[in-house]
């Protein structure tokens, strides 16, 4: 295998986990990479040698980590972090940078955040098929969307089920059942004017609580959310019609093309015009 392999992921169609970019890589000597601030998780796992990781906490509190073999390490979207390879046992890994509406479930549920970013699997086995799925991803990047984000689904599962610190599944917790409630809100209502309040009010909560609970589950404010799922079908309907960018904007709950046009820059960096140009499928 090379000593670098590094390839980005461009189909945004994929809402639950989104995939961005993976690699694998063999690192020289003290080679490092920050302080840098990412804006979606990232997660190594370490097939050889050792390294350190240093991170902020929720506190801005900073720490560090010593990670051999056989164990990995999750970055989280907004911590500043440094990590570099050791000088006499510099690291051989193998990385997945992703996103999506469940990842901040899933790495909570393994017991992975930026207070626990450690990961140590909970036999020798697990930790192989981790290896296994991570290194498959690396080397296979022609492969179709769908083949690739169906071995993401893989290694989330990988590092869930083999977490040595997985949390037992809590059913029925209430923050967690009124944000199914305003997402499937969200789902049935984009196209409409609808607000925060008018979520709140579906699951009858206070409006600063129905905000907090759902931050808390989904890692975005409702309002965040909203205009990402609503980007995420204009970016649809901007690859698989011939609709007018107006009509999209409606369709979207944007009466405003303007209004539109500025949101969807914000998100996808380009205007919804660009995006079509390069991304349309005939």
């Amino acid at each position: 295998m090379p000593n670098l392999l590094f390839h980005m992921f461009s189909d945004d169609r994929f809402m639950d986990f989104t995939l961005y970019q993976y690699g694998y890589e063999r690192c020289r000597p003290l080679h490092s990479y920050g302080p840098f601030i990412r804006n979606h998780y990232l997660f190594h796992y370490v097939i050889s040698g050792k390294g350190t990781l240093l991170t902020d906490d929720t506190h801005n509190h900073s720490k560090e980590y010593r990670i051999g073999p056989g164990s990995g390490f999750l970055i989280e979207p907004g911590r500043v972090n440094t990590y570099f390879a050791d000088r006499e046992e510099p690291w051989e890994y193998t990385w997945v940078e992703f996103g999506g509406l469940r990842a901040k479930e899933i790495l909570e549920s393994a017991g992975l955040s930026s207070e626990t970013p450690v990961y140590i699997p909970d036999s020798a086995q697990a930790g192989e098929t981790l290896k296994e799925r991570l290194l498959y991803l690396a080397g296979h990047d022609q492969e179709s969307s769908l083949h690739q984000i169906g071995y993401l689904y893989l290694i989330m599962d990988a590092i869930l089920s083999g977490s040595s610190k997985k949390r037992k599944k809590q059913g029925g917790k209430l923050s967690e059942f009124y944000t199914k409630e305003a997402v499937a809100f969200i789902e049935q209502n984009y196209a409409l004017p609808i607000t925060v309040e008018d979520m709140a009010g579906r699951c009858n909560l206070d409006r600063s609580y129905f905000g907090k609970i759902f931050k808390d589950t989904m890692g975005q404010s409702p309002q965040e959310f909203l205009i990402c799922y609503r980007m995420n079908r204009a970016a649809e309907l901007l690859k698989l019609t011939d609709l007018p960018i107006h009509d999209i904007s409606i369709q979207v709950g944007y009466p405003n093309q303007l209004h539109f046009s500025r949101a969807f820059k914000k998100v996808f960096d380009v205007s919804p015009r660009i995006y079509r140009q390069n991304n349309k499928l005939l």
